[in-house]
């Protein structure tokens, strides 16, 4: 991506860039939204999902996705760790064509490390332009 609706394969995966989880950002991430962690504790969850959506927004910017509709089944496995280099990618499990102009896309997102593990995932259905 990016690509019209019609040119989205099922399966194709979409790199969503890296981010590092940088120390002063989890220490006002804290401060601000996590009282009581510690920062030994690796970046919060809600860090995580903060994350994902920065790397997923701005790889967005160039696709024809006119709505994104949902983001369900969050699913955390493990707390980075300052330093951490993530990588986002995103692959599309499946799509539909809904109507004159438009079709919706289902795909999984994920947030791995530098070893290649999964940090975090979740599902979105979004709206494509035709």
């Amino acid at each position: 991506m990016p690509a019209a609706f019609d040119d989205i394969e099922i399966g194709q995966v979409v790199s969503l860039g890296t981010a590092v989880v940088d120390a002063k950002a989890l220490d006002a991430f804290i401060a601000a939204f996590a009282p009581g962690w510690t920062a030994e504790r690796g970046a919060p969850d809600a860090m995580v999902y903060a994350i994902w959506t920065r790397l997923d927004a701005s790889a967005v910017v160039g696709w024809p996705q006119t709505k994104r509709l949902g983001v369900d089944a969050l699913r955390w496995v493990r707390n980075p760790p300052v330093g951490e280099l993530l990588r986002g990618r995103m692959t599309v499990m499946g799509k539909d064509p809904v109507g004159e102009g438009k079709g919706i896309v289902i795909a999984q997102h994920d947030l791995l490390d530098e070893a290649g593990r999964l940090v975090f995932s979740c599902l979105t259905r979004s709206v494509f332009a035709r």
